[in-house]
C-alpha cells in the first residue's frame, strides 16, 4: 500500500499539472476547461465525422495530441467566411509577409581567465498578424472579427478588427516553433481582445460578411445555437493535400480523391495529370506565370521555369501521404509556389545566420 505522504505528493502533482496550462494575456493560468464536448455516438455531427466522405487523407498518420477538439486539426489552415485560403507554415507565408526582429540574449563561450560574459545579442523572427491578412488581400479596415484556435476551443483568442487596427494590434505576433519550422504560435498583448493566449495555434479564421460565432465558457463556440466542432461555414477543416499559389494567393488544392479520370498512365501504370491542364481545368489563369518553386519539408527547393512547368506530369499515389510527384525525376512537392516574376535568390525564404 502507498504511504499517506504518497498520496500527499500526488495530489500536489495534479494540482500542479492543472496550474501549467495556457495563460491568458495577463500572464495568469486560464481557467481550467476541457474542449467541445464529442457528440454522442449515434448522433447526426458523429456519423459524418466517421463517413468515409470526409475530406481526410485517409493514409496521414495522426498524433494522439491531435485526435480531440480543436488539436485534431493537424494542418493550420486559415479561412476567410469559410473559404480555405492557405495554410499557416513558413514556407508557405505570401512574400509580402516580413518577420519582425526581436532582439534576445543567447548563450556565448565563456572562456576561463577573460570578462566574457558568457552571452551575446541573438535575434528572434515574429510575424504581425495584421501582415498575415494583408498578404492574402484581407482589408483590414472590412475584417469584423479574427479568431485564433489554440490547443482546445476555449483557448481561442477573439479579437475584433478594431482591435487589430489598434496599436495594441501592431504587437499581435505570431512565430514558428522551430524559427523557420513547425508550429505556429501566438504572442499576444496584453488586454488584447478576450485575453486568451493558447501556447499553439490550431486555425486561423477571419470574418468580413459573414456572423462570426459566440465563444460561451465551458460549452466552445456557438453559432445560431449550434455548437461549432469544424470550421465555421466550411466544415470539416482540411487536411493534407497539395496547395498552389500564384502570387501568394490560393488558387489550387490538389487532393487525390478528388483528381478527374487519369488523362494517362505512366510505364508503371500509375495515373497521370498534366499540371498546366489540371490548374486550366479548374479555372486557373496561368498566362503570366513564369517560373514555380517546390516547396516540401517547410522549405522550398527546386525552381521549374514555365516550360518546364507546361510540360509537367504528375502523380498522386495512395503512398504519397500529403504530396505529388512532379516531372520525369518525380520531385515531391507539399506546396507550389508560382510567381508571374523571377524570384531572386536573396529573396527565397532561408533562415538568418544571426538568428536562434
Amino acid at each position: 500500500m502507498l504511504h499517506l505522504s504518497a498520496f500527499v505528493c500526488l495530489a500536489i502533482l495534479s494540482v500542479a499539472a492543472a496550474a501549467c496550462g495556457d495563460k491568458d494575456s495577463h500572464g495568469a493560468p486560464a481557467a481550467a476547461s476541457a474542449a467541445a464536448p464529442a457528440p454522442a455516438s449515434g448522433s447526426a455531427v458523429a456519423k459524418r465525422q466517421l463517413s468515409s466522405d470526409d475530406d481526410y487523407d485517409k493514409e496521414a498518420y495522426i498524433p494522439a495530441e491531435f485526435k480531440s477538439g480543436a488539436d485534431r486539426w493537424r494542418d493550420t489552415g486559415i479561412y476567410v467566411d469559410g473559404k480555405f485560403v492557405g495554410l499557416l507554415a513558413w514556407a508557405e507565408l505570401p512574400m509580402s509577409v516580413k518577420p519582425v526582429w526581436v532582439k534576445v540574449k543567447a548563450s556565448a563561450p565563456k572562456r576561463y581567465g577573460t570578462s566574457d560574459t558568457g552571452w551575446r545579442w541573438a535575434k528572434e523572427r515574429r510575424y504581425r498578424f495584421r501582415d498575415l491578412l494583408e498578404g492574402h488581400g484581407i482589408d483590414l479596415a472590412k475584417v469584423k472579427e479574427i479568431h485564433v484556435y489554440g490547443p482546445k476551443f476555449a483557448n481561442t483568442i477573439v479579437a475584433t478588427g478594431k482591435d487589430l487596427r489598434s496599436k495594441a494590434g501592431d504587437k499581435f505576433y505570431f512565430r514558428f516553433g522551430g524559427s523557420v519550422s513547425g508550429k505556429a504560435i501566438p504572442e499576444v498583448p496584453e488586454n488584447f481582445g478576450n485575453g486568451k493566449s493558447p501556447d499553439k495555434i490550431s486555425t486561423v479564421i477571419i470574418y468580413i460578411e459573414k456572423t462570426p460565432p459566440k465563444l460561451e465558457r465551458n460549452v466552445g463556440l456557438v453559432l445560431d445555437g449550434e455548437l461549432q466542432e469544424g470550421v465555421p461555414y466550411f466544415g470539416t477543416p482540411l487536411r493534407g493535400g497539395v496547395r498552389v499559389y500564384l502570387d501568394d494567393r490560393l488558387v489550387a488544392y490538389i487532393k487525390r480523391q478528388d483528381l478527374p479520370p487519369a488523362q494517362r498512365t505512366s510505364a508503371a501504370g500509375e495515373s497521370q495529370w498534366n499540371f498546366f491542364d489540371y490548374l486550366r481545368s479548374r479555372g486557373v489563369n496561368l498566362d503570366t506565370v513564369v517560373e514555380g518553386w517546390l516547396v516540401r519539408q517547410e522549405k522550398w527547393h527546386e525552381k521549374l521555369d514555365r516550360a518546364e512547368l507546361e510540360s509537367s506530369w504528375f502523380e498522386a499515389t495512395a503512398q504519397a501521404k500529403g504530396h505529388i510527384e512532379l516531372g520525369e525525376k518525380k520531385l515531391k512537392a507539399q506546396a507550389i509556389i508560382l510567381r508571374s516574376r523571377p524570384v531572386a535568390m536573396g529573396e527565397v525564404p532561408a533562415p538568418d545566420p544571426e538568428e536562434l
